[in-house]
């Protein structure tokens, strides 16, 4: 069974806003305390895109195919993904975090764990598939503590 041991932190992240908690008393009564809440300016794909998807000659004679365009709320959500792995590598190796559970939509998730650094992985004691960053803390500290009880 997985605790949510004194000193352990957890980071409650999504694609657009992240809170790095810190449980400040035991596994029975955890007691998550923000330490850093860092939120990243996202607007809609639609207010970032400058220009309509594009055009492009296809096989046929006149034919036209639509071209995808990126997708720059999409981007923006994978470098958000990018810049936490970043930030919790720097806090493992100054010898900050020992111990943290990752609380992420599958996707976010994911993508951290491309980047996560080796020293992170080792100091990562629980990933929980799911979007808590609209919670409050005390329903955090119960969901999370739930979660690790039962793996």
């Amino acid at each position: 069974m997985k605790r949510l041991t004194a000193g352990t932190w957890v980071l409650v992240a999504d694609g657009e806003k992240a809170l790095f908690l810190r449980n400040d008393l035991d596994a029975i009564n955890p007691d998550l305390n923000v330490h850093q809440e860092r939120k990243q300016e996202n607007p809609s794909d639609r207010e970032q895109s400058a220009n309509r998807p594009g055009r492009k000659a296809d096989t046929g004679p006149g034919q036209r195919s639509a071209m995808d365009d990126t997708d720059w709320h999409e981007l923006a959500k994978e470098r958000f993904a990018d810049e936490l792995a970043e930030m919790l590598y720097k806090r493992v190796h100054a010898g900050e975090i020992e111990r943290v559970v990752i609380v992420a939509p599958p996707k976010v998730l994911g993508e951290m764990r491309q980047k996560m650094h080796s020293e992170v992985a080792k100091a990562v004691v629980a990933e929980i598939p799911k979007t808590l960053t609209n919670h409050p803390i005390d329903r955090i500290e119960s969901l999370v503590k739930a979660e690790l009880e039962e793996a």
